[in-house]
């Protein structure tokens, strides 16, 4: 049985990720089979749990259009627009970090080490201002 898509969009949406089982499974299956994978937002705590990583939930969630997040690569800094209470905690093995949260460190970005699979918690297409 073989998933027949280019790719997929794990989109956002409200509330705790751990309560989407379905949906993990759904990407879980999509990852088995090495389908290119975009999350954002919710998506991307819920490829972080699919992929065996864990979610946990901010004491102050990140709700703004202007939150600083910085390309762990080089460090540059981008500003970006974000509405979520939870974020990933401990990566899944095999995905390096991303983008990282200025203002308070928490992981906002992650790419897989070999397959096109990643992901951001802001709001790529927005644009504030």
């Amino acid at each position: 049985h073989r998933l027949h898509f280019d790719g997929i969009i794990i989109s956002s949406g409200p509330g705790n990720p751990k309560m989407v089982d379905k949906t993990i499974q759904t990407i879980r299956t999509a990852l088995e089979y090495q389908v290119p994978t975009l999350g954002i937002c919710l998506g991307h705590q819920l490829l972080a749990l699919a992929a065996g990583g864990d979610t946990y939930k901010l004491k102050f969630g990140h709700r703004s259009q202007n939150q600083p997040c910085l390309l762990h690569d080089t460090r540059r800094c981008y500003i970006t627009t974000q509405n979520h209470g939870f974020a990933v905690g401990e990566l899944p093995t095999d995905f390096s970090p991303w983008f990282v949260n200025a203002n308070d460190g928490s992981n906002e970005g992650m790419k897989h080490t070999r397959y096109p699979f990643l992901s951001v918690q802001f709001h790529p297409e927005a644009a504030p201002g």
